[in-house]
């Protein structure tokens, strides 16, 4: 018998692995994202063929990719029972097995990340040698269970930690562990631990399997933070079926267009290093940093709809943001254009803020007491300490709340200067920091990572309940 290879697929900015599986024999393909080029690079190296594609739930952080390849490859789509789609599957239930290429594979039902969810277990000679668990069992963590809505939310729980007894009852120990949610995804619902894993190393660590059904339950649900808004997208665009992609470049915006999208009130995002967007930029648009995780936020904090014109240094940074906006199911920029604010103004006007570390925020606020700081990351961050005295607003209710927001910095601004905008490591605060700019504000924008805040001597509150359960999402 030929040997078992199982290929990852990373999608990190996602925090999302999929899966290729195969041996001589065939292949399978596990929870695809909608760039499936990168599946059949894969298949071509390796000159596998695809018996069939697999999902192990309908993904609410990302738009598949299994419909359009279990069609290009003539390969079986198999989806969870009791889904409501609109496209033919092969709708699998608990206990069915699946004679792949690959080899044996056996669905079992593990609800709790959504109702519906399955594990595939894949046996060769009788023995199961690797588990793919979707969002259900992760690396030290579960797939989070309130995506569907609070009503749902403790049940959905409480199946999680028996979907866990199941897995420990019905799989081999020994049997490698792979999950799709986890390496950064808000689909998770803690911080996962490790990057490969086997049953019996969850069984043994993983608080799911080590606690108490009411311990898991409150503690689980305890530490859930805020989820990005674009995933009440995703669910009924996989239940639709997603369609093939287009990457090529959209039409070419000239310098008049670029100035007339920013009037009409489109979004223009610069996908240039956030240090270089500080340094100079077109007045309006607003900073998404394509060499870090742009599109979680992109996709949180836009009007589902609103054009996207893309600017960035090179044809590079805008192709590689076309492909993360397809996987959210955002299909076509509305326009792009690649150079510099040189070739992008007149007739919009270019403006500039400064950069700074928190040493240089500490020297600023022993000075001014009153210093105005705003800090932009998420509660959960936030609740595990922050700089004394800063206003907090996470990253995602900022749009929500500007009217509130610039209203402070600007009362602030004539006796103590520009508010001074921090994160956990200065992504987040340019996004947050254009938004501001956007709406007249001045600012420092804070290009510093948070524990630096601390060793600057800056004072921080911790509040007294300490750590609470959950996800601490780094940018």
């Amino acid at each position: 018998m030929s040997e078992l290879d199982v290929v990852s697929i990373e999608t990190p900015n996602l925090g999302d692995r999929s899966y290729v599986v195969g041996r001589a024999g065939g292949a399978i393909v596990i929870d695809p994202q909608r760039d499936i080029d990168r599946v059949q690079q894969v298949l071509d190296v390796r000159g596998w063929s695809v018996s069939h594609v697999l999902e192990t739930h309908f993904h609410n952080d990302y738009v598949s990719g299994g419909l359009e390849l279990s069609r290009v490859l003539g390969a079986e789509y198999v989806v969870p029972s009791g889904m409501d789609i609109s496209f033919p599957a092969n709708r699998v239930g608990d206990k069915t097995e699946l004679e792949s290429g690959a080899g044996l594979v056996r669905v079992i039902h593990t609800p709790g990340h959504t109702p519906n969810h399955i594990s595939f277990a894949l046996n060769l000679d009788g023995q199961d040698v690797a588990l793919f668990t979707g969002g259900s069992l992760l690396f030290g963590s579960v797939g989070r269970p309130d995506l569907l809505g609070p009503e749902l939310t403790e049940p959905l729980a409480r199946s999680q930690w028996e979907s866990m007894r199941r897995i420990a009852s019905d799989v081999s120990s020994s049997a490698a562990v792979y999950p799709t949610h986890g390496f950064g995804s808000f689909c998770s619902a803690t911080a996962t631990v490790g990057t490969a894993s086997t049953v019996a190393d969850q069984i043994r660590t993983n608080p799911a399997f080590t606690v108490d059904q009411d311990t898991f339950v409150s503690e689980l649900i305890a530490g859930l933070d805020a989820f990005p808004a674009y995933y009440a997208h995703m669910g009924p665009a996989n239940q639709a079926g997603a369609g093939p992609v287009d990457l090529s470049l959209p039409q070419r915006a000239s310098a008049e267009d670029i100035a007339r999208r920013i009037a009409a009130g489109e979004w223009v995002v610069d996908l240039r290093h956030r240090r270089v967007f500080a340094a100079e930029h077109l007045t309006g648009s607003l900073s998404f940093d394509v060499h870090g995780n742009a599109i979680t936020y992109l996709g949180w904090l836009v009007d589902w709809g609103t054009p996207i014109t893309l600017l960035g240094a090179s044809e590079d940074e805008v192709t590689r943001m076309q492909r993360e906006m397809v996987r959210i199911g955002i299909d076509r920029p509305a326009a792009y254009s690649v150079g510099s604010p040189a070739d992008w103004s007149p007739p919009a006007t270019t403006s500039s803020y400064r950069v700074a570390t928190h040493a240089e925020m500490a020297e600023a606020r022993a000075a001014d007491p009153e210093l105005p700081m705003l800090d932009l990351r998420r509660n959960s961050e936030f609740d595990d300490g922050y700089v004394s005295g800063a206003k907090h607003v996470p990253l995602h209710e900022l749009r929500g709340r500007l009217d509130e927001v610039a209203a402070w910095a600007k009362a602030a601004e004539p006796e103590h200067g520009p508010v001074w905008v921090y994160c956990g490591s200065g992504f987040r605060a340019s996004i947050g920091g254009s938004i501001l700019e956007a709406a007249g504000v001045a600012l420092v924008h804070v290009d510093d990572d948070f524990p630096n805040a601390a060793k600057a001597g800056l004072p921080i509150t911790t509040p007294e309940h300490g750590h609470r359960l959950g996800a601490t999402y780094a940018d």
